[in-house]
């Protein structure tokens, strides 16, 4: 069976959107547009949904796998604690495409976080993005729509043709922006360190 590809309306997202979240709260896994490039969406509380992404990317379990998340309000949801620089590089750099790496909350599943304690937690840029997070209520997968290794889809096409088969859906919101992925910065010391650089120049 083809996975269904919904075509976002910019002008009306919210049936889009619902269908996204249907899929979700099923515990499947959808691909959806990111600021950078398509992304692979599931809920990030549901063990069985998250492990279904590692074995669609062919992920390593060591690996981790940052969120999306709504607004800097929602980093409590998910970090046992927020450092005054944490604090300043979110009110400089959110929204955009600066992922945070913080020391999780023992709730936190140790899948997401590769086994480091540390959960990657980002304000996406796209507004896009970021209403399809608001509507869903919670933080969503951010690992990119690809099988590991493999070229990250800029569009819903070249996402399908990469692991269409494997998702339950796929939301087409166009072309996103490509480039470099988010920069990824450690924030549980006093000093941030960069992990990986990244679109974005600290």
């Amino acid at each position: 069976m083809q996975t269904p590809i919904v075509k976002l309306d910019p002008a009306r997202p919210e049936q889009a959107f619902a269908r996204c979240r249907e899929v979700i709260r099923a515990g499947g896994v959808i691909a959806y547009p990111t600021d950078t490039f398509y992304g692979l969406g599931a809920d990030p509380g549901n063990p069985r949904a998250v492990r279904r992404l590692f074995e669609i990317k062919g992920r390593q379990a060591d690996q981790p796998v940052l969120l999306l998340i709504r607004d800097a309000a929602a980093v409590r949801d998910w970090a046992a604690e927020v450092t005054a620089c944490a604090d300043d590089l979110m009110r400089r750099f959110w929204p955009g495409p600066l992922t945070l790496v913080f020391k999780a909350q023992p709730a936190v599943m140790p899948e997401l976080t590769g086994g480091t304690g540390g959960i990657g937690l980002r304000v996406p840029g796209a507004i896009i993005t970021r209403d399809l997070v608001r509507f869903l209520g919670s933080a969503l997968t951010g690992t990119s729509a690809n099988i590991s290794g493999g070229p990250s889809p800029r569009t819903a096409t070249e996402a399908a043709a990469s692991i269409g088969d494997l998702v339950d859906l796929i939301l087409d919101g166009g072309v996103t922006a490509g480039g470099k992925p988010s920069t990824v910065v450690d924030v549980r010391g006093e000093e941030p360190m960069v992990i990986r650089a990244g679109a974005l120049m600290l």
